[in-house]
Formats: C-alpha cells, sequence, structure tokens
C-alpha cells in the first residue's frame, strides 16, 4: 500500500470523476494547480466524504488527475494495440484466506481466478476481460509486472491501481513502449480494495 493513508470514494459521486478528468484535460497543468484543486475537494467535499485531511486529498486529487490526462493523451495508442493485458490487484478479491479458491503460478507470477465467487470483483473483471480477448494476471504486488512483462510482449495494458502505484509504474511501461490506461482503486488498502466495473468496461 504506497500511500500513507487509506481512501474510500466509493461514497463520491461519479459526476466528481467526469469533472477530474474534463479538468485535467483541459488545463494541460493538472500537478500545478494547487488552488483549484483545493476548491474542487471543497466543491464535491472530498474530505467529508473520504475523511482526509486536506494535504492527502490534494496528492489524491493530483494523482486521479493525473492518472485521466495520462490516459487521455495514450487513448488513440490503446485503441491501435493488439495484444494486450489486464493488471489486477490481488487484494480486490472478495475474500483473501481460504475461501478464495485462485491459485498462485509463480512462473507468471499471477494469481489465476478460480471464479469461485460471483460477488468477487477480480472474478468479474478477469471475465469481461477474457472476454474481450485480454490476458488477465491478479498480482500480489507491483514487483511481478516486470517480469511478466519480460516474459511476455504487450503492446496494451489497462492497469488498476492506487495512483501512487500508477506514477511508479509508468516509466517501465513507457520505456517498454506500451500504451496504458489506469484504472483507479476508489477504495483503497490491504484487503477489499474497490475499483468501478461499469469504468473497466469502458476503459477495456
Amino acid at each position: 500500500m504506497p500511500y500513507k493513508f487509506t481512501f474510500d470514494l466509493s461514497k463520491v459521486s461519479r459526476f466528481f470523476f467526469t469533472e477530474l478528468a474534463t479538468v485535467s484535460y483541459q488545463t494541460g497543468i493538472h500537478t500545478a494547480v494547487l488552488k483549484d484543486s483545493v476548491d474542487m475537494i471543497k466543491k464535491f467535499k472530498i474530505e467529508e466524504a473520504t475523511g482526509l485531511n486536506i494535504n492527502d486529498a490534494v496528492v489524491l486529487l493530483h494523482d486521479l488527475m493525473d492518472m485521466q490526462a495520462v490516459n487521455m493523451v495514450d487513448r488513440d495508442k490503446f485503441l491501435e494495440s493488439k495484444k494486450r493485458a489486464l493488471l489486477l490487484p490481488h487484494c480486490s478479491r472478495e475474500y483473501l484466506d481460504n475461501r478464495c479458491k485462485a491459485v498462485f503460478d509463480v512462473n507468471t507470477p499471477s494469481y489465476i481466478c478460480a471464479h469461485c465467487s460471483d460477488n468477487c470483483l477480480v472474478n468479474q473483471a478477469d471475465k469481461i476481460a477474457k472476454d474481450r480477448g485480454y490476458d488477465v494476471y491478479v498480482l500480489p504486488g507491483g514487483s511481478c509486472i516486470p517480469t511478466i512483462f519480460n516474459n511476455t510482449r504487450y503492446e496494451g495494458v489497462v492497469g488498476v491501481a492506487c495512483g501512487e502505484e500508477a506514477k511508479m509504474l509508468r516509466p517501465l511501461l513507457n520505456n517498454m513502449d506500451i500504451a496504458v490506461q489506469a484504472i483507479p482503486l476508489i477504495k483503497n488498502g490491504c484487503v477489499s480494495t474497490v475499483f468501478n466495473i461499469e469504468t473497466l468496461v469502458n476503459i477495456l
């Protein structure tokens, strides 16, 4: 969990994310607009909804804006890509104990979803992506990613992650000339992390 704070945006209006993407794209200077960030945090009552202090909320907002901006910049290249992968965080599984029947493949390295729970976000995402021709990796951590990309050449990658993790991985993927689309976690932490399935479908 790279962030030193936890957040839960699942109660924040989806309009917030649409507005966030629009503003970050239109300004072109999304990482430098502190005043606008504070104004947006107050407008959408992010402090109240998440319990974050203003400084952590600004960090989170900037990272979300950064992810949206990168998605827009890379979108055309991504749509032209042929071989694609979806990277999912293992902490979004419904269960992290023996109720989850996923098997860890040390050669990949990734969990292989066993589709044991209909309510599991990883199960749902795995089925949706595979139906669209994606290879799917359920990762215990970002350190697995270089091994995956050294074993298989991908042109496009969709990754579900928090903004901090996305920032750390971007240089690696850019160096490999891989078009990236990022889906933000709307609830972070070490267990029961959450992302939006509808957002995933739209990105895929």
